[in-house]
């Protein structure tokens, strides 16, 4: 388990259309806000996910990428982002 202010362990999952993301990606160019969430759809994942949506540009200039995590599909994920018109990728966690 990763306690605050650790850094995280290295980490890589696919993005709701399937390209691999990897943590060790973003080293040296971006920090990264890692969320995770229960499920696509639910009222309070919608609402956090939709936060980070509306301030996206705070996190922007900030040198910040936002990157969600749930268990559900690469298919939910893509309607999930449609829908709310979110602006930033959902990774698959399928292993939980």
């Amino acid at each position: 388990m990763v306690k605050e202010g650790n850094k995280a362990p290295d980490f890589s999952g696919k993005n709701q259309e399937g390209q691999l993301v990897k943590l060790s990606s973003f080293k040296g160019k971006k920090n990264i806000i890692l969320y995770f969430y229960p499920k696509d759809n639910t009222p309070g994942c919608t609402k956090e996910s939709c936060t980070f949506r509306d301030n996206i540009e705070e996190f922007t200039n900030a040198n910040c990428s936002v990157l969600g995590v749930s268990a559900d599909s690469a298919a939910s994920h893509e309607k999930f982002i449609a829908k709310h018109n979110l602006n930033f990728p959902l990774l698959v966690d399928d292993e939980k």
